[in-house]
């Protein structure tokens, strides 16, 4: 078993929101993703999607997206983003997906070496995109990933933890948020997100270990479409400790 991941999808099958309007990278995006994913992934691989799935308004409305999402090989875990707004409640999202895609909200998934936990996050005081409206989200967001990791203790209490969230946890000096803080005390050993897009926005991105968590930016636009490999690592990766 592999654990991979790839996040920001942005699907759009059943809604005209086409994401070349981005960039020219974009055109035919979910092609590209597919034929990744298809060649790389098997069907007993771990697939980490941590948020915005789709772009469609209504559960119903993702049902394209979500049945493109399903038709991949490997199990996937899926987590909340902020342009998720077909996402209602979580039973109801539950019931519509696929048996082969695992819906986290305030719980957590053992996957045999790892236990997931994921949450949506939110733009927190020292991120690129926060402002005081933001303060409310921020606080109820950090509530629930911790509810989440307390989950993941609970099922599988000696077994590490893999953090899926979508806002990244670090401030635009890259230095922690209460998020990356929630994240160390918890025995959490990776954290995957996404979020950012576009070289701007990439600039913002911490990669590499901070204080015995590795992070990785799974944003698809930043992996060129292509599902990254989580774990385990290739002895290529080049990690930055801090």
């Amino acid at each position: 078993m592999k654990i991979w991941g790839i996040s920001d999808l942005h699907l759009s099958f059943a809604s005209n929101k086409p994401m070349d309007i981005f960039g020219d990278h974009w055109t035919d995006h979910a092609e590209k993703m597919a034929n990744n994913w298809d060649s790389l992934i098997s069907h007993d691989d771990i697939v980490l999607v941590p948020g915005d799935l789709s772009w469609a308004m209504k559960l119903e409305e993702a049902s394209l997206d979500l049945q493109w999402i399903a038709a991949r090989p490997g199990l996937k875990i899926l987590v909340k983003g902020n342009h998720d707004l077909w996402w209602s409640g979580i039973n109801k999202v539950r019931n519509f997906l696929d048996k082969s895609c695992i819906a986290l909200q305030h719980d957590a998934y053992d996957i045999g070496e790892f236990v997931v936990a994921g949450s949506r996050c939110w733009s927190a005081p020292g991120s690129f995109d926060y402002t005081e409206q933001d303060e409310k989200i921020y606080k109820r967001e950090l509530e629930r990933l911790k509810l989440s990791l307390e989950h993941a203790q609970k099922i599988a209490p000696h077994k590490p933890i893999i953090a899926a969230i979508h806002y990244p946890p670090f401030t635009i000096k890259k230095d922690n948020t209460a998020f990356a803080d929630l994240l160390e005390q918890y025995p959490v050993k990776i954290c995957v997100y996404g979020h950012l897009h576009t070289q701007k926005s990439f600039q913002y991105a911490f990669e590499g270990v901070r204080n015995g968590i590795l992070y990785m930016l799974l944003s698809c636009d930043y992996l060129n479409f292509k599902p990254r490999l989580v774990w385990p690592l290739k002895q290529s990766d080049e990690l930055v400790y801090v």
